[in-house]
């Protein structure tokens, strides 16, 4: 496992909200209503969490542009992270 990994992986495990992001997009597109209400969380703290998984390239958004109904799915370094968890 490279440094990356293991850096990325360690920061996913500090938060278990962050952990059931990664396993609730899973291969799945989700918006943020939907995991918010999944894992029991706000909207806003939601979105914290998806921002900074995003500045990780954990995830990403399909239609950036849209002011709601925002779709998210894990990319390929967010996939590897998922096995490692």
């Amino acid at each position: 496992m490279d440094k990356e990994i293991i850096n990325l992986l360690s920061f996913v495990k500090s938060s278990k909200y962050r952990v059931k992001i990664l396993n609730f997009i899973g291969k799945q597109t989700k918006i943020p209503s939907e995991i918010a209400k999944e894992i029991n969380l706000s909207n806003t703290h939601t979105s914290k969490y998806l921002k900074s998984l995003k500045e990780k390239h954990l995830i990403i958004c399909l239609n950036e542009e849209a002011r709601r109904g925002r779709l998210y799915q894990l990319t390929d370094k967010g996939k590897e992270i998922l096995k490692e968890l």
